[in-house]
């Protein structure tokens, strides 16, 4: 005789799950009863008979008590319209007096489940707000942003300048010392050479050395940069950083597909690798059916760049080290000698090739040829080379070394300080020469 197993008895809280919940529909379509269903299924036969009927729905389960949020969801959804920041502790303290006594876990999981709180504008960013894709013209529009990373491998944050353009997708990224406006200038100078040329217009967030503050217009002080280079400057609106997906999404790549892994100990390697990147797997990623990014980008009508970089000036602040020299973009350039530990000053013009060296007092320490960036070169002047040999004679002695082992006992300053420590302030003995004689006189 075939035994079956009785399926173990399940309450009206049993959830089935959307495949359970077709399976069970396809029996019922095959002609099989609810006891049969429920066998085979091992689930209770009310539970069946609810699904079947739709009074449930996959994936919610029933409960089995009464929702205590209930009877206050129409207070809620007044208090919550009329302040959609209110705080919950701030409600349940007008819900108690009310009848309130669920706690405040289960006031906060009711209002989620029921979606009480309506969705702020003004606050609540891109999030669960209608898309659209922007149609971007071939050459029209190239996107600006910071990608800025601290506990950079060499050490410090790395600061990366993004330019994306809009309509292909190409990224190519400059890294810089320093987030201000010279070091912006000349970053986007380089990504813009790494392009081949420039869209013709600039999109940038609100960034505050490309826009005033508080408002949509260009500073003062970047709007000749724009103009060096034939471009027209369009803010993002206030808030609105999804107007700029094309560069946000390159830095949500970048981050997972290049910086993850970057093994580089120098600042010039990881320019290097990061070049490499973008002009290879960044630009090999597929562009529609048949292309990729790297094929539609060479397509792009961009604007011709000028012969040189807009002449923005950059000023750093490095310590000299014990050889008398400064490091700059792994190079090492002379100074005086003398100047050890001391902050100086380099000056470098975009465009030329000189770097100057200043002291903290303003005067000029010299004049160096820039090298190629992580070159390992030391660049010192005749003048520089001689005074520090000089310098170094001049300290060879031949005098014996001291005697450490010596007896020296404190001296009278010495002495003089302890005893002010002590609180006994020594005082100066004055000798009278006229009591002297008359202290003899009666002597004799």
């Amino acid at each position: 005789m075939l035994m079956v197993s009785k399926p173990q008895h399940e309450g009206p809280r049993s959830m089935l799950t959307q495949g359970d919940d077709v399976e069970i529909h396809a029996l019922a379509g095959r002609g099989w009863s609810i006891s049969a269903i429920a066998r085979h299924t091992g689930r209770d036969r009310r539970t069946v008979r609810a699904y079947l009927r739709g009074d449930r729905t996959p994936g919610v389960r029933a409960r089995s008590a009464p929702d205590p949020l209930e009877p206050f969801i129409g207070y809620i959804s007044a208090r919550l319209i009329d302040d959609p920041h209110l705080w919950l502790t701030t409600l349940i303290g007008e819900l108690v007096p009310l009848g309130w006594d669920a706690g405040y876990q289960c006031l906060t999981r009711g209002i989620r489940r029921h979606r009480l709180r309506p969705r702020c504008e003004a606050c609540a960013g891109v999030r669960g707000r209608d898309t659209i894709d922007i149609d971007h013209p071939a050459g029209a529009e190239i996107q600006w942003d910071w990608f800025e990373r601290r506990k950079a491998p060499w050490g410090g944050t790395a600061y990366i300048l993004l330019g994306s353009l809009s309509h292909s997708g190409r990224m190519r990224g400059v890294i810089a010392e320093a987030m201000d406006q010279p070091h912006l200038v000349e970053a986007m100078d380089g990504v813009l050479r790494r392009h081949g040329g420039t869209a013709r217009d600039w999109r940038t967030d609100r960034l505050a050395t490309v826009i005033v503050p508080g408002t949509s217009d260009v500073q003062p002080s970047f709007a000749p940069v724009a103009k060096h280079y034939g471009a027209i400057v369009r803010p993002c609106p206030p808030r609105r950083g999804n107007r700029k997906g094309v560069v946000e999404a390159a830095v949500r790549y970048l981050t997972g597909r290049w910086w993850a892994g970057l093994t580089a100990t120098t600042m010039e390697e990881a320019q290097a690798s990061l070049d490499r990147f973008c002009a290879t797997v960044a630009d090999d990623r597929p562009r529609g059916h048949a292309a990729t990014v790297g094929v539609i980008a060479d397509a792009e009508p961009l604007l011709a760049l000028p012969a040189a970089p807009y002449p923005a000036t950059l000023r750093i602040d490095r310590v000299v080290r014990p050889d008398a020299t400064v490091a700059f973009r792994g190079n090492a350039y002379s100074v005086p000698p003398g100047l050890s530990g001391t902050t100086v000053s380099l000056r470098h013009r975009l465009g030329s090739t000189d770097l100057e060296l200043v002291a903290p007092s303003g005067a000029r320490l010299g004049v160096h040829d820039l090298r190629h960036p992580g070159s390992g070169e030391t660049v010192r002047t005749a003048e520089h080379r001689a005074a520090l040999e000089h310098a170094i004679l001049a300290s060879f002695t031949s005098a014996r070394p001291c005697d450490r082992k010596g007896n020296r006992p404190p001296g009278p300053a010495a002495l003089a300080a302890a005893a002010r420590l002590r609180g006994h302030e020594p005082r100066e003995v004055t000798v009278d020469l006229a009591r002297y004689a008359e202290l003899v006189e009666v002597l004799r």
